[in-house]
């Protein structure tokens, strides 16, 4: 929590005016006893009604003097925790989006929202409430003391014993609440997991009629969070009744000693009010102490929970530092090191526009090189030994079963995930050799889930290049067959797609996203199994697109259809993370049996769906005629 208060350093001026001013309340509440046992000793005892209106209308000034310091320092305490709790959320936004895919797999977007909403808005409250309280308390408890020296020096040593007693009891169940406090936040962490996963799944959990299990995850869930709660808050709740009883009983023994001396003439009742009232002063202020205890340990719980945030590194830096100064790697692999001055170059020509300059240099081709990969946490390798060279121009299909690391092998080539061995080489050069935006500029990636955003399509679209024109924009929508779903739109472009794209079908989904990705320009497109929701005539038609696209595009197809494939210039067929074939559509049907019983399977379910399946194959083959002729052309 302490290294996130640099975020409080453009309000230095809040943070000492906001104090100030409490003290200045504070000041001026320490002296209303002293008015009151002038009021008492003087004013009543002699019948003196003008001194007692004197006396009255300091007290109302006091009164209105105190009002406007606590307003004053209010507003200032205000305004530097909104102000620090919005450069929190600021930088800690930025942080999560410096983060690689390892690190949001292994922090989870759960426990994320709930930080970057929950937690900081605890902070929020927290700072808050220690720039009012935390230096007013304190003076006020202490300055009671002290004026009751003032008083009466053996009466003022009940004071002396009874304060530190009371700091025994706040700093012990502080000690024991902050921890809790955290495991209350990882708590919520988990309701939310669970919330969140629900409602993505809700269409799954029916289907499968899983109800009742995820139900009881919940109010497991909602019991340890629950339990926590009342842990935390029982200890939290003995705090007002152990200051009770201490106050209380330093008051009897005021009243008890202030009684017999106001006897024996060396106190005045005055006096002994006042010294009452100052007690009465230092129970008030405990009570606001032990909530600003609660608040503060709360922020701080929070605040070192936004702090492990901040702690995780990124596995991938967005740009190289120092790259001038650094030497090549000293890592064994068969990778090209180009100059340190390239980078300075490629980021020049990338900030001109000048996105092709140096891919004329040499023929751009993608490279595997004995790739190895493993997920953060795991034992297994989700990649093994993977070796492949692709040159600029190619078309790659990519097949295999579920879980056979098909989504895995193309997250590697724009850096999603790094590689545990081997190297994976674009334009040879290692793609951790890149800086981040050199290397995402040259890749446009459709993802096997389609992401819309709320928006106009237009501004969908325009995800992929900033600048891009109308034109622009239906040229990649004709490319990804999405033409006549934009047209037949109310509004066409500007039609306004709802958050997640929840006013559009999966199908349609889909075309958006491959021309977001077309529309970039990119010069490797990787299709991630994007075209699951298109029938196959679509499919082929998407596919015949793309090949006719300007410039020599390298384009990477995952697929679980052999026909979406058997066109492209090479396939992978992958098995349990490893190549178990390379070659063409004909070559892997005689050497490779994985491919060929995935192919002859489709084929086969084709045939015995009937007429539905004939209409599908006939559209397959009208589809791949089209292709042809377009490849031809």
């Amino acid at each position: 929590m302490r290294k996130l208060l640099i975020y409080l350093k453009d309000y230095k001026k809040e943070c000492i005016f906001a104090p100030l001013f409490k003290l200045l309340e504070a000041s001026f509440e320490l002296i209303v006893p002293l008015v009151m046992a002038a009021i008492i000793d003087q004013g009543i005892a002699e019948a003196d009604k003008g001194y007692i209106l004197k006396m009255g209308g300091i007290l109302v000034l006091l009164a209105l003097i105190g009002l406007t310091c606590s307003v004053t320092a209010q507003f200032f305490a205000a305004k530097a925790a909104v102000g620090f709790s919005t450069k929190l959320r600021h930088s800690l936004f930025s942080h999560i989006e410096t983060l690689g895919f390892s690190e949001m797999d292994t922090v989870g977007t759960s426990t994320l929202i709930t930080r970057m909403t929950s937690d900081i808005n605890q902070a929020q409250s927290g700072v808050n409430m220690a720039l009012r309280l935390f230096l007013r308390s304190p003076f006020i408890v202490v300055g009671a003391m002290v004026m009751a020296f003032t008083v009466n020096a053996k009466a003022a040593l009940i004071f002396v014993v009874t304060i530190p007693l009371l700091s025994v009891v706040v700093l012990v169940l502080m000690a024991l609440s902050v921890p809790l406090y955290k495991k209350v936040q990882s708590g919520l962490d988990a309701i939310l997991g669970h919330t969140r996963e629900n409602l993505e799944g809700a269409r799954i959990i029916r289907a499968f009629h899983k109800e009742e299990t995820e139900t009881e995850q919940f109010h497991a869930s909602n019991d340890f969070l629950t339990n926590m709660q009342m842990v935390v808050g029982r200890i939290s709740t003995l705090m007002n009744p152990l200051t009770y009883i201490i106050i209380n009983c330093a008051t009897l023994a005021i009243i008890w000693t202030g009684g017999r001396q106001v006897y024996f003439g060396v106190l005045t009742q005055g006096e002994v009010v006042a010294l009452v009232n100052y007690m009465s002063q230092i129970l008030v202020e405990l009570i606001k102490f032990a909530n600003l205890t609660v608040s503060v340990n709360k922020g701080i719980a929070c605040g070192n929970r936004v702090q492990e945030i901040f702690e995780v590194k990124s596995s991938m830096p967005h740009v190289i530092s120092d790259v001038k100064t650094s030497a090549p790697r000293s890592i064994s692999r068969e990778c090209t090191w180009e100059s340190p001055d390239s980078y300075t170059e490629e980021l020049q020509a990338l900030q001109k526009g000048d996105k092709g300059s140096f891919s004329e240099k040499k023929d751009t081709y993608v490279k595997f090189d004995h790739v190895s990969m493993t997920y953060q946490g795991s034992s297994e390798e989700a990649l093994t030994d993977i070796s492949f060279t692709v040159k600029k121009g190619q078309t790659i299909g990519i097949i295999g079963g579920t879980g056979s690391g098909k989504s895995s092998l193309v997250n590697l080539i724009p850096r999603f995930y790094d590689v545990s061995s081997g190297c994976v080489s674009v334009d040879g050069k290692d793609v951790r050799d890149y800086d981040l935006t050199v290397l995402r500029n040259k890749i446009g990636v459709v993802m096997q889930k389609a992401v819309l955003f709320q928006g106009s399509i237009a501004d969908n679209l325009r995800w992929g290049k900033n600048d891009a024109t109308e034109e622009q924009l239906w040229q990649a929508l004709e490319v990804a067959q999405a033409k006549d779903v934009v047209e037949k739109k109310e509004g066409g472009l500007d039609f306004v797609v709802e958050q997640g794209g929840r006013n559009l079908s999966g199908g349609q989904k889909q075309r958006l996203t491959i021309a977001r990705a077309v529309v970039k320009d990119p010069d490797i497109l990787i299709l991630d199994d994007s075209a699951s929701a298109l029938d196959f005539a679509t499919d082929a038609k998407l596919r015949a697109a793309l090949r006719g696209l300007q410039g020599e595009k390298t384009i990477f197809i995952v697929s679980q259809r052999t026909s979406s494939i058997q066109f492209a210039d090479q396939i992978l067929v992958l098995d349990d993370g490893q190549l178990a074939g390379c070659g063409t559509h004909e070559q892997l049907l005689n050497s490779c049996d994985i491919y060929r019983e995935i192919y002859e399977s489709q084929f086969k379910k084709e045939d015995v769906q009937g007429h539905a399946g004939d209409d599908r194959s006939e559209g397959e083959k009208t589809g791949k005629k089209k292709e042809q002729k377009g490849g031809q052309a």
